[in-house]
């Protein structure tokens, strides 16, 4: 009699547990849920303070066709704004020298820098622009600046599966209006907290690009940090490939170091 006790006492504090769960989960809106994956993405790559690496983009072309270029990335992390970040290209002959500057904000439309060696100046990119090609890659301008939380709005799709690992699915959508995408899906890896899959669609609502990460590797034990993103283009067969190595973190960059007129200085 004891021991069907306890049995009836178990399966009763199950019972209660999951009630307990389901009413605070149907207490939680697909909005506030979204929200809140979206904020533990970014918090838990806080205090990185500056990072340096480098990175290879290979360009492949519908008929498979490849193309590499050779850079280098700066980092630059910005309390309560979006952070700055530099790239610049060493190969091939064509493109060395050439630099691009982005300085990050939350809610206010991004500040983006390009400098071009054959012409010896400092191109301003203009925020209506940003949904254009970087470098003639299938990464927009957009994509290659820092996703901070309140640059879109969230709903909450799910959980899923993704190459073996459970994930979130997250509805993001754009928050300002020159953006060259309606809406991002963003599949997010439940026990790392990052991002491993995200879908866009165009200014039609249609499926444009995806993109896939992994090879992550995680730095200083708390920072996690791609190894390879693959962005294929579902409307040319175009894609791009990055690819970074050789990460090194609080390595002393300033702001001076991520200052406009800093990229004619850059080698």
């Amino acid at each position: 009699m004891n021991i069907r006790s306890d049995n009836m006492r178990r399966q009763l504090a199950v019972l209660v547990a999951g009630a307990l769960f389901a009413t605070v989960s149907m207490a939680q809106t697909p909005e506030e849920r979204g929200l809140e994956i979206a904020t533990a993405v970014q918090a838990q790559d806080d205090g990185f303070v500056d990072s340096e690496s480098a990175m290879t983009m290979t360009l492949i072309n519908r008929s498979g066709k490849k193309s590499t270029r050779r850079m280098r990335s700066r980092v630059l992390e910005v309390q309560n704004d979006g952070d700055k970040s530099m790239s610049i290209f060493d190969e091939p002959a064509d493109v060395k020298g050439t630099a691009s500057l982005t300085h990050s904000h939350a809610t206010d439309a991004d500040e983006q820098w390009l400098y071009l060696p054959a012409l010896k100046r400092v191109k301003r990119i203009s925020s209506k622009n940003k949904s254009g090609p970087f470098m003639g890659s299938e990464f927009a301008f957009e994509d290659i600046s820092s996703q901070e939380v309140d640059k879109y709005t969230y709903r909450y799709l799910g959980d899923d599966e993704f190459e073996g690992r459970a994930v979130h699915k997250i509805e993001a959508i754009p928050a300002y209006k020159h953006s060259g995408y309606t809406r991002l899906i963003n599949w997010i890896d439940q026990e790392r907290m990052v991002a491993v899959k995200v879908e866009y669609f165009d200014r039609k609502d249609s499926p444009l690009k995806t993109l896939e990460i992994d090879e992550y590797e995680r730095h200083m034990d708390q920072f996690w940090r791609a190894g390879r993103m693959h962005m294929q283009n579902e409307q040319t067969g175009k894609s791009t490939i990055l690819e970074w190595s050789d990460y090194k973190f609080q390595t002393g960059l300033t702001d001076k170091d991520f200052d406009s007129k800093a990229l004619k200085r850059v080698r």
